[in-house]
């Protein structure tokens, strides 16, 4: 989640080889909250966890993240490795388990941080099936293979001399006013509306928090200069607190692998976060990233070995001649 965390701590760690998958799909057992979706598995002692499945997420090293609490709560042995203090992965009830990390750095761990999370740099090396309509997430299997009914999009990663991806951080090319934009792809990005801001955004909140997708503040005024009936909100979000209030700003179509869809709302955010943060850890410059309010009209499977992210629309979106950009 490059809202909460990922901009604030963007400590990120290698992705690791692709493992050969599963023969057969793996429903995760999952909680869909106000656009984010949380992974809710059962260890075999009956507890349970809560962990943001975040495409964006970098905090502590933005892999299979439990919080120190958390840890103890489920009395897991810690240690230190190469300076980060790591967690024993929990055991899980039959049915009810997540995948345990691809090659970590320091064995099958979990790293102990500020969140728990999934995040970038647990899920390459795999293929996952967001589909936000039936809120449900699915791990493929290697039977897999693309629904026709859905556009590929090209993804953009980072590599190593070697080839291989660098981070997990995937940029995906959107248009809006008929102009290809950069973009972070981001289940996580968060929203917390101010009082205006939910009423003109009509953000579907839980204790405050929902979901968005952000432009950075260049890009905002750019849109709001060639065009003033865009409606914006001076004081649209505090997630950041009362002294770093951003604006929101309505764009009537997003277009996404091939497909059209809006209104879309996008929130602020200073163009240091992602020009100078968050792309030094991706292949290109990001103007923002796009989230959930993007992504509830679709099933999106994001194919990490191949770079690809696959969009079905289902509802709310329609088809378009414009064919998606490469990266």
């Amino acid at each position: 989640m490059a809202s909460m965390m990922g901009i604030l701590a963007m400590a990120t760690m290698a992705a690791g080889p692709a493992t050969p998958a599963t023969a057969t799909a793996q429903v995760l057992p999952t909680v869909y909250e106000a656009g984010h979706f949380y992974a809710v598995p059962e260890t075999a002692d009956g507890q349970k966890l809560r962990l943001l499945v975040d495409t964006g997420g970098a905090g502590g090293g933005g892999r299979y993240v439990l919080r120190q609490d958390t840890a103890r709560r489920l009395r897991l042995p810690t240690r230190t490795c190469d300076g980060t203090e790591v967690a024993s992965l929990p055991r899980f009830k039959p049915g009810q388990s997540i995948p345990p990390p691809i090659a970590p750095l320091c064995g099958q761990v979990a790293l102990v941080g500020q969140l728990d999370v999934l995040g970038a740099g647990y899920l390459p090396g795999r293929v996952w099936r967001f589909d936000y309509p039936a809120r449900r997430l699915t791990l493929e299997g290697s039977d897999w293979r693309p629904d026709p009914a859905a556009h590929a999009a090209p993804l953009g990663f980072p590599h190593t001399a070697g080839g291989r991806q660098a981070d997990g951080f995937a940029r995906i090319t959107i248009r809006v006013d008929g102009k290809p934009l950069d973009m972070l792809l981001d289940t996580g990005a968060t929203s917390h509306p101010t009082t205006a801001g939910e009423k003109a955004s009509g953000t579907p909140t839980v204790k405050g928090y929902g979901v968005t997708s952000y432009v950075t503040t260049s890009v905002l005024e750019r849109w709001h200069k060639a065009h003033p009936d865009w409606r914006v909100v001076d004081r649209g979000d505090d997630l950041f607190g009362p002294a770093h209030v951003m604006r929101l700003i309505e764009v009537p179509k997003v277009e996404i692998a091939g497909w059209s869809t809006g209104p879309v709302w996008f929130t602020e955010r200073p163009d240091h976060n992602f020009h100078d943060v968050m792309s030094g850890y991706m292949d290109k410059e990001v103007e923002g990233a796009v989230g959930g309010n993007v992504f509830r009209h679709f099933t999106m499977t994001i194919d990490y070995p191949r770079e690809t992210a696959y969009f079905r629309c289902v509802k709310g979106c329609k088809a378009t001649a414009t064919p998606p950009p490469a990266p």
